[in-house]
């Protein structure tokens, strides 16, 4: 699957939250964000976006390495073996710091500097 559609995007209309995983100097280097502000944004079929507000490090990764994977779950969606089920979204990101994308961050959340664009290249359902 390489899109957020059926029961990958119940789930991503139920989680709390979200991990963002980025690669630095240092490895990995996790951040997390509120499904609710991903739900307020939208969610597209190849898109996410999150408002940006500190992801000064995530920032500096994605510079060096534009790959992200993010790990959705929720137990209120139905998934494989019974309820819950959780995600792997795998793509390339950047933070946006103008444009159309960010006056619509901004107009939901004041506090940001800009926006999390994520394009979904691959989704995996984590069994």
């Amino acid at each position: 699957m390489t899109r957020i559609e059926g029961n990958c995007r119940d789930v991503c209309e139920a989680t709390e939250f979200v991990a963002i995983v980025t690669s630095g100097d240092d490895g990995p280097h996790v951040v997390g964000n509120w499904g609710d502000y991903m739900r307020a944004l939208g969610i597209g079929a190849n898109t996410i976006v999150f408002p940006a507000g500190r992801y000064r490090q995530t920032e500096q990764n994605l510079e060096k390495d534009n790959r992200v994977q993010l790990l959705v779950a929720s137990r209120k969606a139905q998934g494989t073996r019974g309820p819950g089920q959780g995600y792997l979204i795998v793509g390339t990101a950047e933070i946006v710091s103008s444009g159309e994308i960010v006056n619509t961050v901004k107009a939901k959340f004041p506090w940001a500097r800009g926006a999390l664009v994520i394009h979904v290249e691959a989704v995996t359902a984590q069994l």
